[in-house]
């Protein structure tokens, strides 16, 4: 098998070849189909995630098979193997916990101290083949076009767990998604579709702006005007109840917390990286909550693929691109060049 592998921290992707895997036990190969390029991927292979004061934490390491946006056919089961049968197309759960620590058994394998991550610590879809340890982890797509069923293992599923965890939005309560990059359309569709959620989308890029408009957002706003968060708090009457913030920096946080009413709740999902800089005092007296989202669970993941085989889904935009250019995306994604998901196809 041929898979794309990182060669150091920034460096170009190098193709290797080596043997075809056979799986053992409960495992089962994949042909891959397509692999969606996430922004996570470009911080693992620039190696270092920002901290912000001038901290960083590094994660490069050479030989790494990026890709956790995966779908695939059926090639190869174990003797063991059970759920799937050859020829099937499977979108790849990426992330697999240990299973057997406290997190793992109460579902949450996502945070999981031991992962065993695809396109992480396990050889992912930059690969025309990816091993996948059980039949579990495997989802039907139904008749969903398969390029953009793989981007419900990663860009999906978060928004999805993110979108979870807003509160329950009443007569003059609003949610701001901040960002309108590929997690943030994804958001925008299953916010409507799934929550019945019409959110408040904004962004630096009036041309995404337009795109969101278009996609059904309320109202959208551009982050670079000076009266934005002004803005914001007009548009939600004093406030937003919920914001989820898919760019994570240090300006984009300001604004979110800028835009919250008393009792509103940030979700942090992005990790462009930096600090929080927030007055402690005013936690209490603002009584706001400010938590992270981390992909989402195998449940979540169950019951969006399931909404997802129903059709209950809107598409987003997405771009095909052969495997070999995958570097290319990666810095078109560093530079926020690229508008909506873009995949890999192992098909064209």
């Amino acid at each position: 098998m041929k898979q794309l592998q990182t060669t150091g921290a920034g460096t170009p992707l190098a193709w290797l070849e080596s043997p075809t895997p056979s799986p053992q036990g409960t495992e089962i190969l994949l042909r891959t189909v397509a692999c969606g390029v996430c922004h996570s991927d470009v911080h693992l292979h620039d190696g270092v995630f920002d901290l912000g004061g001038g901290k960083a934490l590094p994660v490069a390491r050479e030989g790494m098979t990026l890709g956790h946006e995966i779908i695939g056919e059926v090639v190869a089961v174990g003797p063991d193997a059970e759920g799937v049968a050859l020829g099937d197309l499977r979108v790849a759960y990426p992330w697999i916990g240990c299973g057997g620590c406290a997190t793992c058994i109460r579902g949450d394998e996502q945070l999981c101290l031991a992962p065993q991550n695809l396109g992480i610590q396990k050889a992912g879809g930059f690969g025309d083949h990816v091993l996948v340890p059980h039949g579990r982890y495997l989802f039907d797509p139904g008749t969903t076009d398969p390029k953009l069923a793989a981007t419900y293992a990663c860009s999906g599923l978060t928004t999805y767990a993110a979108l979870k965890r807003v509160p329950a939005l009443g007569e003059g309560d609003h949610l701001v998604l901040l960002g309108a990059g590929g997690l943030g359309m994804m958001a925008l569709a299953i916010a409507q579709a799934a929550f019945g959620m019409k959110p408040i989308v904004v962004d630096v890029d009036d041309g995404k702006l337009v795109a969101a408009t278009a996609a059904g957002a309320a109202a959208v706003v551009n982050a670079t005007d000076a009266d934005a968060a002004k803005t914001l708090k007009q548009l939600t009457g004093g406030g937003a109840l919920a914001v989820i913030d898919f760019v994570g920096s240090e300006p984009s946080s300001g604004l979110a917390l800028a835009s919250l009413r008393k009792g509103g709740k940030l979700i942090v999902v992005g990790m462009y990286g930096g600090e929080l800089r927030f007055p402690l005092p005013f936690f209490p007296m603002q009584a706001r909550t400010v938590e992270g989202n981390y992909v989402g669970s195998l449940q979540d993941m169950d019951e969006l693929m399931a909404l997802v085989r129903a059709g209950k889904i809107p598409p987003v935009a997405i771009a095909s691109h052969p495997p070999e250019a995958a570097g290319q995306i990666l810095a078109g994604l560093k530079q926020g060049q690229i508008a909506g998901r873009a995949v890999l196809s192992y098909e064209e």
